[in-house]
């Protein structure tokens, strides 16, 4: 296949031209859903409208209107100079053939807080994961902040319906379009895998307990997220609440609401981030929400009821998820051991604070050879918000009788002279295979690392096993919590860090 022969693919809403590129044939920017604009902000996902003639894929689409971040992050994905449009809702193909394999199909979803990100991020763009995988792989936009997790239901009365799922919403058409149209990409619409990582992540947990979502997927590999960041109706409510009076609006001022432009938006929901990161230490004031509808219980309940008990899932976190916010945040860098007492004693009883502090500062000092309370803060955060809940999901699947598999991503960062630790979101250029010489360090044993991380997922997604020829075999995660650890050395352990 030549790089400049015309590729074209029919789907359900007209012809589409990709293009040819490193053994993959790549489409981007290709719409599921109707632009949510106008009469459709904060609405439910609409069907996308035909089109005549063939639209060009070649390019990616606009990503979801959000504010930048104001410092780049090492590793992090940057969205700096891409155009922002609530016509958002693109996804992309990467595919080893236009053929009839029918080949499994992993269904990527960005992270971000619910408030950042897009599935344009740069480790997708070479594609080695479906190549290497023979697999299909799919990157997702969907609504974020305001705009895609904002209840104004009960605000308004109903008169702008939006629940403040509708980015969960949003994930779930894209499935529909993957379903009706992937056998044209030479996917299998029986055999596909949500998969994603930190916010993409929790959406994949909270993904398994949604009715609308039931029998769209096969497998779940949630990475740095598990079902566990949802809020109750009353505190999505009250939040809203903030958000109209930063504009000086009320619920009945539905049609100022409507006329607000996109700009008004994002500063609206930047001051209240800011409001409620010193307020309440929140990463995020927007999540997904028990409203009743879309989401009738929290995920992890609906979970134990078995309502996704014959989804296999492959589920880990990276050691160290938030050393970097000791970097980062100078509360946090700097902070001394009564902060770190005080800023613990309002997250669990404050009598078990003492207690769980030196169990922490033992298990640390083992490991590290000396510990700060920002580190200790750090490890604390990490197990509450990432390992610890995906831990749980993973017994409730093991216990409901699905395959559960659980790695931890151990090998460290150089960067910042190893500073970072396996910091968040460092498995990511290894899965995808886009390693550099400054975060994720590149040589052949880090070569081998990624094909390792790579292979175990494309087995996975294709079995919903992951043992594979790299890693040999990988027992499910039963009694005695069978773990792989994926390191220079990656090995399977026994109930790893216990501590």
């Amino acid at each position: 296949m030549s790089d400049n022969q015309q590729i074209i693919v029919s789907t359900q809403a007209g012809a589409l031209e990709g293009i040819f590129k490193n053994g993959l044939y790549v489409f981007k920017g290709i719409p599921y859903a109707a632009p949510p604009t106008g009469n459709l902000r904060w609405m439910t996902p609409q069907p996308v409208k035909s089109w005549s003639g063939v639209r060009s894929a070649k390019d990616y689409g606009p990503i979801a209107p959000q504010n930048l971040m104001p410092m780049e992050l090492i590793g992090a994905p940057s969205f700096e100079g891409q155009p922002q449009s609530e016509d958002c809702l693109f996804l992309n193909i990467w595919t080893p053939g236009l053929d009839d394999a029918r080949r499994p199909v992993f269904f990527w979803i960005h992270g971000g807080a619910f408030i950042i990100g897009a599935g344009t991020e740069s480790f997708l763009e070479d594609g080695a994961l479906a190549r290497r995988g023979d697999i299909v792989v799919v990157s997702i936009n969907y609504r974020l902040g305001a705009l895609g997790f904002m209840n104004l239901k009960e605000i308004t009365g109903g008169t702008i319906p939006a629940t403040g799922n509708e980015g969960l919403l949003d994930q779930i058409a894209a499935l529909d379009w993957v379903r009706d149209n992937i056998t044209a990409f030479g996917g299998d619409p029986d055999n596909v895998t949500i998969s994603g990582f930190s916010a993409g992540g929790m959406s994949v947990g909270t993904l398994l307990s949604m009715p609308a979502a039931y029998g769209k997927f096969h497998k779940a590999h949630n990475r740095s997220g598990a079902a566990n960041i949802v809020g109750p109706l009353e505190d999505c409510v009250r939040i809203t609440e903030q958000y109209l009076k930063i504009l000086h609006l009320k619920g009945k001022d539905v049609d100022a609401l409507r006329s607000l432009n996109t700009r008004q938006i994002l500063d609206t929901q930047q001051v209240l981030s800011d409001i409620l990161r010193e307020q309440e230490f929140r990463a995020t004031p927007f999540q997904p929400v028990v409203d009743g509808n879309a989401l009738s219980e929290l995920p992890m309940s609906a979970i134990k009821k078995g309502v996704a008990k014959e989804i296999p899932i492959m589920s880990g976190t990276s050691l160290d998820e938030l050393k970097c916010m000791n970097t980062m945040d100078p509360d946090v860098r700097d902070i001394d051991d009564t902060g770190l007492v005080e800023r613990l004693s309002g997250m669990i009883p404050a009598e078990w604070v003492p207690s769980i502090v030196e169990v922490y500062r033992q298990a640390l000092n083992k490991r590290e050879g000396s510990v700060t309370p920002a580190g200790i803060l750090g490890s604390i955060n990490t197990d509450w918000m990432f390992r610890i809940p995906t831990i749980r999901l993973l017994e409730t699947q093991r216990d409901n009788g699905a395959p559960a598999y659980h790695y931890l991503f151990v090998y460290k960062s150089p960067a910042m002279d190893g500073l970072l630790g396996a910091v968040h979101g460092l498995d990511n250029p290894f899965l995808f295979g886009s390693l550099d010489e400054e975060f994720t360090g590149s040589d052949l044993g880090l070569e081998d690392l990624a094909l390792k991380v790579q292979d175990s997922c494309a087995a996975f997604v294709r079995s919903g096993d992951p043992s594979c020829n790299s890693v040999e075999k990988w027992p499910v995660y039963g009694k005695d919590r069978m773990t792989m650890l994926f390191d220079r050395n990656s090995r399977v352990e026994a109930a790893p860090y216990e501590a």
